[in-house]
This record gives structure tokens, C-alpha cells and sequence, in this order.
């Protein structure tokens, strides 16, 4: 009757020490992920006053977000250029995903996954410059369709919505790359020979087997990427040039011309409830809060 006793202590003690050894996980995100996201909510509930900040509490700042139109559409111009991105980089990236995974021999396959991390070695501020030079009127594109009569006149390529969202698709197929990849050589390849077994041909089997069970990586890829798209605020600035309004910019102007940091923060809310609504339809949809 003596070893249950020692075996529910021996659990209760490591229950302890397990506890213990999370502890300070769990205070560093409380202090710099849990509590930034608390000021910024109660900031948002302020007011700026003869150009200080003081703590009254009113729904005035979500009011005028909503009243004024050119807030409401950065907001809408950053939630499409974010699906924008995320859809054509899903595109782009599921074909080579699944070359690396199927194609490619598997002594092959590492050195092939080096050559698609390369792109993250480069600073993201300097890829976002090279695309304004390629894009631009004497960049290597208008250079080429210029030479070979296609054209008779430069096009407007850079300072576009369409620049801004190329340079996004070069920077995130390369992770959506690496998330379908990882799903892909997890489905045992036992699954698609039997379906082949049953009379299926290979799209069928793509169709009804590998593109379902590899969903869970691209919806891994896709809100990663829609996060970092909606939030950046340096590609916009760099390929768009400012020409069009999105909610990240919107809210640098807040801060650094206006300095107004409770408008500033109910903006910031508005772009948090946006990526929450995202990844909450993202886990529903496959079932994510199961696997």
C-alpha cells in the first residue's frame, strides 16, 4: 500500500518543480507581451488634452476612427493588401514546397532548403530598396519591355499597391516555403499509394490527400503572414511611397506628427482585433485548437 503513496508524492513533487521551472516563462511574457498589450488598451481610453496626456476615460478616440474615412480605409487597404499577400504567396509557395518535398532527392533536400533561407540573410530594409530599382523607370523590367518593343513608354510599376504586395510575396513564400514543406514530408507516403491503389490518379490523390492533410501548415504560413503584412509599416513606405494609406502608417503619423498616443492606440487595437478575428477563423476552419 506504501508504493501508490511514494508514487502520488514523486508526481506531486515533480508537479511542483515543473511549476516552479515555468515560472519565469510566464513572468517574461507577463511583462513584456501581456502588460504592453494592457497599457496600450487602456491608453486607447484617454484623451490628449492641450497636448498632454491625461487618464479620462471615454470612447472618444474609437468614435472618431470610425467617423473619420481616410482611417477606415487604411484600415481596409491594409486588411486586403495582407489577404492580397497572403493568397498569391500561398500560391507561389505550395508548388515549391511541393517540388522540395516530392521531387528533389532527399540527400538534395537540405542544401535545397539553404538556397530558399538565403533571402532571410539579407536585411529586409535593403531587399525592399533593390525592389525600387528594379521596379522603377529605369529598373530592369521597363529596361527590357522598352528593348523589346512591348512598350513605348516606362510604366508606373513602383510606388504601387502592386510593388508593395511583390515585395511582400518575395519575403514571405519563402516561410509559407517552409511550412508547407515541414507538413508535407510528414504525410507518410504510404497514404498517397494507396490511394493510387484504389484507381486514383495523381491529382486525385493531390486533390483528396495531400492537399488536405497539408493544411494545417499552409494555415500555420498563411497567418503568419497576414501578422507581419498588416503590421508593416517599412514595405508600404518603401515600395508604395506613401501613396497609398494603411493602418500601420496611419499610426506612425499619430505618434510622430500629432502625437497623439490614445488615438495612436486605438488604432493599434483595431489592427490587434483584426489578426485575433484572422487567427480565430484560421482555427475553426481546420480544426487548429484540436491538433
Amino acid at each position: 500500500m506504501a508504493v501508490p503513496h511514494r508514487s502520488a508524492g514523486r508526481r506531486s513533487f515533480y508537479l511542483n518543480v515543473s511549476r516552479w521551472a515555468v515560472a519565469p516563462s510566464l513572468v517574461y511574457v507577463a511583462i513584456f507581451f501581456a502588460a504592453p498589450i494592457v497599457v496600450m488598451i487602456i491608453v486607447s481610453f484617454w484623451q490628449r488634452v492641450g497636448g498632454k496626456l491625461e487618464a479620462v476615460w471615454s470612447f472618444v478616440n474609437y468614435e472618431k476612427l470610425f467617423k473619420k474615412s481616410y482611417l477606415l480605409e487604411g484600415w481596409f487597404n491594409s486588411i486586403e493588401v495582407a489577404l492580397i499577400t497572403t493568397v498569391v504567396s500561398i500560391l507561389v509557395a505550395y508548388p515549391l514546397a511541393y517540388v522540395l518535398a516530392y521531387q528533389v532527392p532527399k540527400h538534395w533536400q537540405k542544401f535545397a532548403l539553404i538556397l530558399c533561407i538565403l533571402p532571410f540573410w539579407t536585411s529586409y530594409l535593403v531587399r525592399s530598396y533593390a525592389w525600387t530599382i528594379v521596379l522603377s523607370e529605369t529598373g530592369i523590367i521597363n529596361t527590357v519591355l522598352l528593348s523589346i518593343g512591348i512598350i513605348d513608354d516606362p510604366m508606373q510599376i513602383g510606388y504601387t499597391r502592386g510593388a508593395t504586395v511583390l515585395g511582400f510575396v518575395h519575403f514571405f513564400m519563402m516561410l509559407l516555403t517552409l511550412t508547407i514543406y515541414s507538413n508535407l514530408v510528414q504525410i507518410s507516403k504510404s497514404y498517397r499509394l494507396a490511394g493510387e491503389d484504389l484507381g486514383a490518379n495523381k491529382f486525385q490523390v493531390f486533390l483528396r490527400i495531400t492537399l488536405p492533410l497539408s493544411l494545417p501548415g499552409i494555415a500555420i504560413g498563411a497567418f503568419i503572414t497576414f501578422v507581419i503584412a498588416i503590421g508593416d509599416f517599412i514595405t508600404p513606405m518603401i515600395l508604395g511611397g506613401g501613396n497609398e494609406m494603411l493602418l500601420p502608417q496611419a499610426i506612425m503619423l499619430q505618434v510622430q506628427r500629432a502625437n497623439d498616443f490614445p488615438m495612436a492606440s486605438a488604432m493599434s487595437v483595431l489592427l490587434m482585433i483584426s489578426v485575433t478575428i484572422a487567427y480565430f477563423l484560421l482555427a475553426r476552419w481546420l480544426k487548429m485548437d484540436r491538433v
